[in-house]
């Protein structure tokens, strides 16, 4: 049988169980933006050295198949993506984060090619993203698949950023090593190991000591909340400081706390407070975890001829671009975004960075 049939020469198409479909149906938009994506991850997979970050890409494109076959089918029961997955992905994207320092600047991709890649592959899942958004709302959507979809966008967002690292110690003959992801073969070598010498004893002490801390942290989170994210009782406990300190200021205001995936935690709806500021503070939050900055400092970004000018329409205009939301960090990590909203950009930038400094007292 021949692979073109000529049914499609009209424009029109078809899926699972319906006939007659047009080529420009946002379904069919998302069914093949995805397929788009499977195709740029195999060849982030073609280039990649380390058999669990293959295993684990794999993983990804069986997913995303499923993924398309939902869409193609959305009332069959047996394409379901499994909770886990989207743990996965979120357990990667720490483990990753934990590697590292991050830089703390917006990043110009291509320092490598294979993170280059990766970075094209992270901008297709955010375009299969908005197209299953667009979905979602003709059609109706699967909850986990949205969250899949946007988790897996910031995995290959932090895989590309330390393969990056890595090769920049390659070159500086500072080799490090990118530990198999949870679930990969235990005999598997790492890409580099990292010579010994004197001249590298500090550094290595200071790496050790940065791991100690790290885990100190993540063993207070652990008691908190989720590790690696803020909880709801240490949300509880946050947003009764702030609110303290709010009254001291004579400024009712509503406190927003959310996940680093901007999902919300805890809201504090203060007496007095604007009736607006709830959206408001929700917003402030979500866009300081979305852009891993202040909202006071992405306003200074986002001014005409600004690198981000115009920010503030992307997004469906969930984007905030004056002062008052902030990323909460245990240590270099963030575990949640905190956003205020009851006065000035100034007044709630003030008091979003005074939670800040209570959350290490806290920690």
């Amino acid at each position: 049988m021949s692979i073109y049939t000529r049914t499609g020469d009209s424009g029109m198409t078809s899926l699972m169980k319906e006939k007659n479909i047009s080529k420009s149906d946002d379904r069919i938009q998302l069914l093949g933006t995805i397929d788009e994506l499977t195709s740029n991850l195999g060849l982030v997979k073609a280039d990649a050295d380390q058999t669990g970050v293959v295993e684990f890409l794999e993983r990804i494109q069986n997913n995303l198949m499923t993924v398309m076959a939902k869409v193609a089918d959305p009332f069959n029961k047996d394409y379901r993506l499994n909770k886990e997955e989207v743990t996965a992905l979120e357990q990667e994207i720490n483990r990753l984060e934990s590697l590292f320092e991050r830089e703390k600047k917006f990043i110009l991709p291509g320092k490598t090619r294979r993170s280059a890649q990766m970075d094209v592959a992270r901008t297709v899942a955010r375009r299969a993203e908005r197209w299953l958004v667009a979905v979602d709302k003709k059609y109706g959507g699967d909850q986990t698949i949205k969250q899949y979809m946007n988790r897996l966008a910031d995995y290959l967002y932090m895989l590309a950023r330390y393969t990056d690292y890595a090769e920049s110690n390659r070159q500086k003959d500072q080799p490090a090593v990118l530990q198999e992801p949870q679930g990969a073969a235990a005999g598997d070598a790492a890409a580099f190991q990292k010579p010994a010498g004197d001249a590298q004893t500090k550094e290595q002490d200071g790496m050790q000591m940065k791991e100690m801390n790290e885990a100190l942290v993540q063993a207070v989170l652990q008691r908190l909340g989720t590790p690696g994210r803020v909880g709801l009782d240490l949300a509880k406990k946050l947003i009764e400081k702030i609110e303290l300190h709010a009254l001291q200021m004579g400024l009712p205001s509503v406190i927003a706390i959310c996940t680093p995936e901007g999902n919300p935690v805890a809201v504090h709806v203060m007496d007095g407070a604007f009736l607006a500021s709830f959206d408001i503070a929700m917003k402030k939050a979500y866009t300081s975890v979305a852009v891993k900055m202040s909202t006071m400092e992405l306003s200074a970004l986002a001014q005409p001829g600004g690198t981000f000018y115009g920010v503030d329409k992307a997004d469906n205009g969930r984007l905030i671009i004056f002062g008052g939301g902030v990323p909460l960090k245990a240590g270099d990590t963030i575990i949640g975004g905190l956003g205020i909203s009851g006065g000035t950009g100034e007044q709630d930038h003030e008091l979003a960075e005074y939670g800040q400094r209570v959350l290490k007292e806290l920690l």
